[in-house]
């Protein structure tokens, strides 16, 4: 009996836990351990697609293990039961079996390729930009707008991060996660990413757009986003493939920002790169008639 009461109350516990995590996710820190809506219409579709096969999942692990823990309880060998050594095959049920789960994956499978084409659907694009992993940072180039810079680890990250600094480091704000250059974009436009790497591979990771790509050297990876109309504020990412010794040391941080505000800003960058680029104006030669010779003039005069 005491048995039995015990793997009931585990059983018990376990249910509970799993129906009770995302009902509790909000109020307390498990939201961290799950996938974010984020901020574009694709990435609610690929929590939505997630946490749909999560409780099929749940589903078919309750009815599993409520059926293995029901017939470890009452067919235990203590309670008297005898093992049936007469049904070695059953047609019917390897049949129901076989169908069952092949019908489960064709469910769970539909809308799982529907929302993989949308993701890899780069069509009608309204902005594009080439991003290039390099040990250990991020370069941006607006392709039609000729726009680009680099981004690393902003400066006061990377001086608490030193060894014998003395900077504590929750003194620094979003410590390690920021940048000294983010990417701006605009809300509303559709954005392609060409993502590639200059060296080994990387991977450019913002979890509240929905976008995960690696960035291998010598290929051109493409993803895209949608940031939603009216909404601005920074999201943050990482590199998110093991790239060397400061892999920890790359974030990526995306300024969102309006239509107006992201034209103005890029019209504002593209006028300040093509003055920095521009030759400086020649020096300015004596001129003959200015700088005469002592001679030459008192002989003028004379």
């Amino acid at each position: 009996m005491t048995i039995r009461k015990t793997l009931a109350r585990l059983a018990l516990s376990a249910a509970a836990g799993a129906l009770a995590l995302p009902a509790g996710a909000e109020e307390s820190g498990w939201a961290q351990l799950n996938l974010p809506q984020g901020v574009t219409d694709i990435s609610r579709k690929i929590y939505a697609l997630h946490m749909e096969i999560f409780w099929i999942c749940v589903a078919i692990g309750v009815v599993v293990f409520g059926a293995m823990i029901w017939s470890i309880v009452n067919f235990r060998k203590s309670q008297g039961a005898v093992p049936d050594t007469t049904m070695v095959h059953n047609t019917q049920v390897e049949v129901i079996w076989t169908i069952i789960p092949v019908a489960i994956l064709i469910f769970m499978a539909v809308p799982a390729a529907r929302t993989l084409i949308e993701i890899e659907d780069t069509t009608k694009t309204g902005l594009n930009i080439k991003v290039t992993g390099f040990q250990w940072g991020w370069e941006y180039e607006y392709l039609d707008q000729g726009v680009a810079y680099y981004s690393h680890l902003d400066r006061a990250s990377d001086a608490a991060r030193e060894l014998g600094s003395g900077i504590d480091p929750t003194t620094v704000p979003h410590y390690l996660l920021n940048v000294d250059r983010p990417l701006v974009v605009p809300n509303g436009v559709k954005v392609r990413l060409l993502i590639t790497g200059a060296d080994v591979i990387h991977s450019w990771w913002v979890k509240d757009l929905g976008v995960k790509k690696d960035a291998i050297p010598g290929f051109v990876n493409e993803a895209w986003f949608k940031v939603d109309d009216g909404w601005t504020g920074l999201l943050r990412g990482n590199c998110a493939e093991l790239c060397g010794r400061d892999h920890g040391f790359m974030p990526i941080v995306v300024d969102v920002r309006s239509k107006e505000d992201f034209d103005a800003w890029l019209k504002a960058t593209a006028a300040e790169q093509k003055q920095a680029a521009a030759p400086a104006p020649p020096a300015a030669t004596p001129s003959a008639t200015t700088h005469s010779p002592p001679a030459a003039t008192a002989a003028a005069a004379g």
